[in-house]
């Protein structure tokens, strides 16, 4: 009796052995045969405060809502918002290389200029450097969605025409995709705007998405 289970258990421990050579052996191999999964696609958001919430939490801003919609309606794409509230487009110009390594997006979104604007700064410089910025995006890869913005009258008419069109000949001249304004849907509410008259509440963010995403969309496809 003792002989023969001792008998019986060497054999089912041989088996079971066998068993686990053979999974052992044929996992590996079906790991091997499927496919890693595809990094998503980036779209990378270079702003000021108006992309950087100003004022809001996070999650309320037209970047992050446009975040939540690609989640939802494109599958395999990701936006990463680069925002810095009070940036310039020298700033954005002095980040942009680190901002294109790190994230390597296939579609880059520029919307600065605004406080260069605001501060009086030289047209040519303000167009000089979104130019750099877009010529950086395009030789790494990705498609530019450029946003303008507009000065208020005080600014005096030659200045503000002339930002004006820093934008939509640039945008021409690198054939990248174009928004002339960005607060457009909103600029004449006055109670889409936070106290300071310059940043849109929480409620006009959905206005602002919407708005991007007719010129964003179709960089997706």
């Amino acid at each position: 009796m003792s002989s023969g289970y001792a008998g019986w258990r060497g054999r089912v421990q041989c088996a079971i052995g066998l068993v686990f050579l053979v999974f052992a052996t044929l996992v590996p191999a079906s790991f091997a045969q499927t496919p890693a999964a595809k990094a998503a696609r980036t779209v990378l958001v270079l702003g000021d405060s108006l992309s950087a919430a100003y004022g809001l939490s996070a999650s309320q801003g037209w970047v992050a809502l446009t975040a939540d919609r690609v989640s939802k309606t494109q599958p395999g794409w990701r936006v990463v918002n680069a925002s810095i509230s009070g940036e310039t487009s020298a700033g954005g110009v002095s980040r942009i290389a680190g901002e294109l390594k790190r994230n390597r997006p296939a579609v880059v979104v520029i919307e600065l200029g605004a406080n260069d604007g605001l501060r009086g700064l030289p047209l040519q410089q303000t167009r000089s450097n979104l130019e750099r910025m877009i010529k950086l995006s395009q030789a790494a890869g990705a498609k530019v969605l450029l946003i303008g913005m507009r000065m208020p009258p005080n600014m005096g008419r030659d200045y503000t025409q002339g930002f004006e069109r820093n934008f939509s000949e640039l945008s021409k001249l690198h054939k990248t995709a174009y928004l002339p304004f960005l607060l457009e849907p909103i600029a004449l509410d006055r109670g889409a705007f936070q106290a300071d008259n310059l940043h849109p509440i929480a409620t006009a963010q959905p206005k602002l998405r919407d708005h991007v995403w007719k010129a964003l969309a179709p960089l997706l496809k």
